[in-house]
């Protein structure tokens, strides 16, 4: 089937009055199944002028007199290019797009995304809606009305340290790349975004996979998977300019150029950012720098890219939190948290006086320093008609520390000597100590795409990874108060970590019938995995640990009607422990097991774009999704935190995740619409026997039980009302809520975070002046109605003395109403 275009009107009839400024909307649809394309990009004269919503739908305000060029892009399907008239009155298409396109620039990123044949659950993010949220805060923020996300932030306002959740699932269950080449750290598992602040500055398109998905490059998908794209180049020139300031000093500024398509084969583009604040916390800043830069060289069936980007992140430490009576005012359990903590009279006033923004640290360089440089060489080659093979070499640089100030600690936990003063030995001595990380990971990936034009049904894709990461971890002493044999930058602790990581995939997609289709996804991955050395308890660390893994996948899809399909999946996740389940153990105790998840998906989706209910143009999209997902040996979080605020966490045998996600769009002519999501969950660990710690830290095992997972919320939604009153003028309204979470297993009220909703505002005002391309004016309101309220936490329980059990939480409170306004310029 060729790509087709129709217009309801005269779209290439000659050219109207010169004053011409009509209106050009339609709906992306695919040309083999009818579907909806939402997040497909519109391109009028090479800059970026729209994208299609849930419903497939898209409008450009205005199209001068004049002959144009419309061209429509989206991941996974080839590009249709169109001769466009600007006319005095309004012109509406219908455009289709056929799956494949060998050098759409994203042969690996398509690799890995799915689509309508894949039987999986997924929401697709255009650029377009990324800048509507973009005001300066993390990307995670961003994706706050996407189904099933939790989101929060240690210096609680969107800035600095982020987190997302995902079905419950934290960032280290959630695979992350970028251009199909693995974000996530190898031995965390965590994807720190901290380090590439602004990154949504240079996203043309992202995809959020929920549950196991497709087959990934780097780290399991346990929970979801968040799959990125900056591979897009402007056909134009271009140069623009973001800048926002805000509540809490916070500011944002970048520019972006873009030279455009010169000598018919290159492009080259670049992006420059600043972001800092001081965040909601007393003493919670952070000052983030990034650059971003791609030189692009394409031919007829070539491209070729390179691309780096880098962030540098200096934030003060958020992460201790604050302690419960802070913000309950209860006088009783404060004054034990002080006596508890040795707190001095003046930081005993303090936590009186700070409340709910309180913070632990005083010193005035408890920071976290870190940069991380990526390279990535992009090769997209096509290879006759049907075959096509993208390939992609990386480096990525990190180096940093996190500097502490630390009171009376022993010198013999240093490797120090007791010095003698005055005659007296002392044992104990305030110091300055930085705890660094300075690693390197390489490694290259590969995905050969058999997407035939004459037939498209059956598609396929053979592709592969091979990653090596080396992490050096060691601490030095800066300074003591105290010390007799000390040089300069002494170091107390080393070890080194080395991890291997390759895979190998095949997938394949075929439509058995004109309304059945099938789909299998093989996947084998094998790690290795080392640590030799100490770490800074003087503990040894010493590490062997080696895996491989077979992850099959399975769906099928049933096309009901036009723009109805049933769909359904099987897919089985393994991975490997993270380092802190290795190194927050004793010595010796490699006892971590690999975890397992078998998740089955399955659901019905409904694309509607030819309806009247709210107007001559009503767009309706709808899908319900339903997901079990059976875990063996899930690694659960315990609620405590080791020293840099990561979880620690526990093997449960057998746990699982079961629920519905539902989620709707209706909008009517481009003047209002709204979208909804509803997840309804329920997320449990079978036989959990809760585990405390009596006054000499014995352990203490509790009867076996069904208790709640850790961070699982059972209810979540998120609603986005938005209209458009005046041209250029768009208002928004977006509402979250949060059901209640559990800071450990135990199920237990007392140890848990309230149930949360919060409402922001967003307006956005735009302008088309004759001396620049575009002025855009916009206000984020965030937390209008002023809620206090908590998103993350973290417990400690023991038997006390008297044999009751003593519990400690720490809170991480979210920021009060605050804004931030924004002023962004096209040239």
């Amino acid at each position: 089937m060729k790509n087709s275009l129709t217009t309801g009107v005269a779209l290439l009839a000659l050219a109207g009055p010169a004053w011409a400024q009509g209106p050009v909307s339609g709906t992306i649809t695919d040309a083999r199944t009818g579907t909806a394309l939402p997040g497909a990009t519109v391109y009028l004269d090479g800059a970026a002028s729209a994208a299609t919503d849930a419903a497939g739908s898209f409008s450009i305000p205005a199209v001068p007199a004049g002959r144009h060029e419309l061209r429509i892009t989206f991941v996974g399907y080839a590009p249709l290019v169109q001769q466009l008239q600007g006319q005095p009155t309004e012109q509406r298409l219908s455009a289709t797009l056929q799956p494949g396109g060998v050098l759409t620039g994203e042969a690996l990123v398509t690799a890995s995304r799915a689509n309508e044949r894949t039987a999986t659950a997924y929401t697709n993010v255009s650029r377009q809606d990324l800048d509507k949220r973009n005001f300066g805060q993390d990307l995670p923020y961003l994706l706050d009305q996407t189904p099933s996300v939790v989101v929060n932030s240690d210096a609680g306002a969107g800035v600095g340290y982020t987190d997302i959740r995902i079905r419950g699932t934290s960032n280290t269950g959630i695979n992350m790349t970028i251009n199909g080449v693995p974000l996530n750290d190898a031995e965390s598992h965590g994807s720190f975004l901290v380090n590439l602040p602004d990154l949504a500055s240079s996203v043309s398109s992202l995809q959020v996979q929920r549950g196991v998905g497709t087959s990934q490059n780097g780290g399991a998908a346990f929970g979801a998977s968040i799959n990125i794209s900056t591979l897009d180049s402007r056909q134009e020139a271009y140069g623009e300019t973001q800048n926002s300031i805000g509540s809490f000093n916070t500011w944002k500024n970048n520019v972006q150029f873009g030279t455009g398509l010169v000598g018919n084969h290159f492009t080259f583009d670049g992006r420059l950012s600043r972001i800092s604040t001081d965040g909601y916390m007393n003493r919670a800043s952070s000052d983030l720098k990034s650059y971003y830069f791609a030189a692009g060289y394409q031919a007829k069936n070539t491209l070729l890219k390179f691309i780096t980007f880098s962030g540098r992140e200096k934030t003060y430490q958020a992460w201790n939190g604050v302690p419960e009576p802070a913000l309950t005012g209860n006088q009783t359990l404060l004054q034990n948290y002080i006596d508890n903590g040795e707190l001095s009279e003046t930081d005993a006033e303090r936590v009186r006086r700070e409340g709910r923004r309180y913070s632990y640290y005083t010193y005035d360089n408890q920071t976290d320093n870190y940069q991380q440089n990526h390279y990535q060489l992009h090769l997209s080659q096509g290879l006759g008609e049907d075959w096509n093979v993208g390939a992609a070499l990386h480096l990525t640089r990190g180096f940093g520390y996190y500097e502490n100030y630390r009171n009376r600690r022993k010198f013999g936990d240093y490797g120090l000597q007791n010095p003698i003063i005055g005659g007296d030995t002392l044992t104990r001595t305030n110091l300055i100590d930085q705890k660094w990380l300075d690693n390197y990971f390489y490694g290259g990936t590969f995905a050969l795409n058999y997407q035939p034009k004459a037939n498209d049904k059956l598609q396929a894709t053979l592709g592969g990874a091979w990653n090596r990461f080396e992490n050096d971890h060691y601490g030095e002493i800066i300074w003591a108060q105290y010390a007799t044999n000390l040089v300069p930058r002494q170091r107390y602790y080393f070890n080194k970590a080395r991890k291997t990581d390759y895979n190998g995939y095949a997938r394949a997609t075929w439509q058995v019938l004109p309304k059945l289709g099938i789909y299998g996804d093989l996947q084998v991955r094998h790690i290795e995995y080392t640590i030799d050395g100490l770490e800074d308890e003087q503990n040894d660390v010493t590490t062997r640990a080696s895996y491989t893994f077979f992850n099959p996948k399975a769906g099928a899809t049933f096309t009901l009607a036009e723009g109805q399909q049933l769909y359904g999946s099987f897919a089985v996740g393994q991975r490997e422990p993270v380092r802190a389940d290795f190194t927050d153990r004793p010595a010796g105790d490699q006892s971590a097991k690999a975890e397992r998840l078998e998740d089955f998906e399955g659901g019905y989706r409904l694309t509607r774009t030819d309806l009247s209910l709210l107007g001559p143009r009503t767009a309706l999209r709808f899908e319900a999704n339903g997901f079990y997902m059976n875990y063996r040996n899930q690694l659960v979080a315990t609620g405590q935190l080791n020293d840099v605020g990561a979880a620690l966490r526990t093997n449960v045998a057998r746990s699982y995740r079961r629920g519905v996600e539902l989620t709707g769009f209706i909008s009517a002519d481009d003047k209002i619409s709204l979208s909804s999501t509803l997840t309804l969950s329920r997320n449990r660990i079978l036989n959990y026997r809760d585990v405390t710690y009596d006054a000499d830290y014995n352990p203490v095992i509790g009867e076996a039980r069904t208790s709640t997972i850790s961070y699982s919320p059972n209810t979540v939604s998120a609603h986005t009302l938005e209209g458009q009153p005046l041209k250029g003028l768009r208002l928004a309204l977006l509402y979250k809520t949060v059901s209640r979470q559990y800071l450990d297993n135990s199920e237990n009220t007392a140890r848990s975070l309230k149930p949360y909703q919060v409402l922001d505002f967003r307006v956005r005002y735009s302008i088309k002046p004759q001396f620049v391309k575009e002025i855009e004016l916009g206000l984020l309101v965030n937390n209008v109605l002023n809620r206090e309220y908590v998103a993350n936490g973290y417990t400690y329980s023991y038997l006390g003395a008297s044999g009751g059990l003593d519990t400690f939480n720490w809170y991480f409170p979210q920021a009060t109403r605050n804004f931030l306004a924004s002023v962004g310029v096209k040239f």
